[in-house]
C-alpha cells in the first residue's frame, strides 16, 4: 500500500511510535452493486479505502481515492458513518490508528481496474453475493447500502 509522502515525513521524525490519521472509506453503489478492491498487502476484498491528505475535505478524499485506486469517478453522496479504527501494527514496526469517515457514493464512470498497485482485483458485485471479507469492512458496505436507516441490508 502507497504511503503518503506527509506520513513518510512524520515517521522521519517520530519513528515507529502511534500516528493519528484520519481515513476515509468509499462505498460506491451502483444500482445493487458495490465496488469492491482485493488489497495487494493482505489479499482482502474491501470498499476502497485511503488516507485524507492534510488540508483535504473527506468527500474529496473519498473520490480521489476511487479514481486513483479503481480507475472509476465517482460522487460522494452522503456521510454514513465515522468510527475509530482500532489500532494497526504494521509488518515494520509502525503503529498508527484511525478516524474512518465512511461515505456512500454513486457510480459516474469508469470500468474498474486496479489503477495504482494498491490493488491486484478491482470489480462490480451483487450486495446479495460479496467476498468473504472483514465484519467490519461487511459493515461499512451495510452502513452505506441502508443509507443510514437500519439494518435492512442482511449479510
Amino acid at each position: 500500500m502507497a504511503t503518503p509522502d506527509f506520513v513518510l515525513s512524520l515517521r522521519e521524525k517520530i519513528g515507529n511510535a502511534p500516528l493519528w490519521l484520519s481515513g476515509v472509506t468509499a462505498v460506491v453503489l451502483r444500482d445493487t452493486e458495490v465496488l469492491l478492491v482485493r488489497r495487494s498487502d493482505t489479499g482482502a476484498w474491501t470498499p476502497v479505502t485511503g488516507i485524507i491528505d492534510p488540508g483535504e475535505e473527506p468527500a474529496v478524499a473519498a473520490e480521489r481515492e476511487v479514481l486513483e485506486e479503481a480507475d472509476v469517478v465517482a460522487r460522494a453522496e452522503a456521510l454514513v458513518w465515522v468510527q475509530v479504527i482500532p489500532p494497526v501494527v504494521y509488518p515494520n514496526g509502525d503503529r498508527s490508528q484511525y478516524l474512518d469517515i465512511v461515505f456512500r457514493c454513486s457510480y459516474v464512470s469508469g470500468d474498474p481496474f486496479p489503477a495504482d498497485g494498491e490493488n491486484t482485483e478491482a470489480a462490480w458485485y451483487p450486495l446479495d453475493a460479496l467476498p468473504p471479507m472483514s465484519d467490519g469492512m461487511w459493515a461499512r458496505i451495510a452502513a452505506a447500502a441502508d443509507g443510514g436507516e437500519g439494518a435492512r441490508f442482511e449479510r
